[in-house]
């Protein structure tokens, strides 16, 4: 795996890394133990690969003994084995993480010369270093850019003990320098395990974060923010993070006429992580959208399907509105159907719905293409919603619960606004309905590293916000799809 140690670690906490600040945010997500304890796991086999980069030099040296002065070198020296089977990674409350290793141990073999009274002899040797911990201090935080970032806050490590086998002629000569060479060695090996450490994080981690989206471009009109707004709130039992999650016009920001409501995750450690979604992400882009024209939509008669009897023309609304069909007799009609005000995605426990306001202009198509007011209808909705994450991303759909429809102003004459509820009905459920879905069907991205996947998501609707949970996988996964929703009912 081409990345630090550390990096699995602060895959997970990456995935969303965000910060406490004094506004309140619109994602919140929570790494629990069990995501931290999955970093760990991936993590040791990196560790390893890494520490094994540890160069241990040729040395010499003198040592004056009971024969007399013995001159030694110690060279060609290899790791055969480097394992590190105990480790604990934990919450560090204000700081970030602390990785906590026992019991480490490397294997380590090499060549020995030694000259002592006019006598010159060589051999091979085996080393075995035990007893290696190391502790290290992770402080988590975030940059001017909202992006992520990690330090070394501290760094120690200890060898308990160093064993060392010889083999060749006159070998029992290492026994007379053998405190020398313990030295020497434990000296090489400690003095590089905290550096190795620190350039694995600035080389291999730094980048890895770089890929955390703070800005998720949603197409030519809004992006969402995701950038941090703070360092992380790490507590004994978790890390609680916090991002803006807010969508946001690319051509021109305004501030949304609401702020995000505070959201309070639920206190559960099932799974690796848990993202708090606040109906106020889902809010800003009805917001985004309504602001910049694009929640207008126009149904003309080609679009409804040949076998619906009532045609988008006035010699059929002709029948219902009678003084419509003699005012424009044999002509084709278009209803243009736009939100009054900006939608809004009520969320509670147990259900999702959404009421927008529409209005629907029916025009004439005049001989010339110019268009020719019919009537106004104002619409009131209720949409029940299914959410859902598909890949990554949060997606949706819409189900119509509810229309009533008012006559707004009519150019045709009064008229029974009633009549026309088969032909709406249809027009909003089987034309507009589906566009809007096919919209939703694509998804917003959740602010993912790369090749992080979620796996067994469950979905729950909370007070002001959607509750997510998910396992972390880290890897390339080619065509891989995790999927789980939650239907609403009222």
């Amino acid at each position: 795996m081409a990345s630090s140690f550390i990096t699995p670690l602060l895959l997970s906490l990456a995935i969303c890394l965000s910060a406490a600040g004094a506004v309140n945010p619109g994602v919140v997500v929570r790494l629990t133990q069990k995501g931290l304890d999955y970093a760990r796991q991936e993590g040791m086999s990196v560790l390893q690969q890494e520490l094994a980069k540890v160069h241990l030099p040729d040395f010499s040296g003198s040592a004056h003994t009971h024969i007399g002065k013995v001159k030694y070198s110690f060279d060609s020296m290899t790791i055969r084995n480097f394992q590190l089977p105990s480790s604990q990674i934990s919450p560090f409350p204000g700081v970030g993480f602390k990785l906590s290793i026992s019991g480490a141990f490397i294997e380590i073999s090499g060549n020995w010369h030694v000259k002592a009274l006019h006598i010159s002899t060589k051999g091979g040797f085996d080393l075995r270093v035990e007893g290696l911990s190391i502790s290290v201090g992770l402080k988590v935080g975030s940059d001017t850019a909202g992006r992520p970032n990690i330090a070394l806050s501290d760094c120690s490590n200890h060898i308990s003990d160093v064993k060392i086998h010889v083999s060749g002629k006159l070998s029992w000569l290492v026994d007379l320098f053998r405190h020398n060479v313990d030295n020497a060695l434990r000296k090489a090996i400690e003095n590089q395990i905290c550096p190795l450490i620190s350039n694995a994080i600035t080389s291999r981690l730094e980048p890895v974060l770089q890929t955390l989206p703070v800005t998720a471009k949603i197409d030519s009109v809004a992006a969402i923010d995701y950038s941090l707004t703070g360092p992380p709130a790490v507590t004994a039992d978790c890390v609680d993070v916090q991002m803006k999650g807010e969508f946001f016009d690319l051509s021109h920001r305004t501030p949304p006429p609401y702020s995000p409501p505070t959201l309070t995750l639920p206190v559960d450690h099932n799974l690796m992580v848990y993202f708090g979604v606040s109906d106020y992400l889902f809010n800003t882009a009805g917001f985004v959208y309504y602001s910049a024209g694009k929640l207008i939509f126009d149904i003309t008669d080609n679009m409804i399907p040949k076998e619906f009897s009532t045609r988008l023309n006035t010699s059929s609304f002709g029948v219902l509105i009678p003084q419509l069909s003699k005012m424009y007799p044999d002509m084709l009609m278009k209803l243009q159907i736009s939100s009054t005000s900006a939608p809004l995605l009520d969320i509670k426990p147990g259900n999702l719905t959404i009421s927008p306001k529409l209005d629907i202009q029916a025009y004439v198509i005049l001989p010339n293409s110019s268009l020719a007011p019919a009537f106004l209808l104002n619409l009131t909705t209720t949409a029940l919603a299914k959410v859902a994450v598909n890949s990554g991303r949060i997606v949706g759909s819409l189900q119509l619960s509810r229309v009533n429809m008012d006559l707004k102003h009519s150019d045709v004459g009064p008229f029974s606004v009633a009549l026309l509820n088969v032909a709406v009905n249809y027009c909003l459920s089987n034309i507009l309905l589906p566009k809007v879905n096919e919209i939703l069907t694509k998804g917003y991205p959740l602010p993912l590293l790369d090749n992080v996947q979620l796996t067994d998501v469950v979905l729950q609707p909370q007070q002001d916000f959607l509750l997510f949970g998910a396992n972390v996988h880290y890897g390339k996964t080619e065509n891989s799809t995790w999927f789980n929703g939650f239907v609403t009912s009222i």
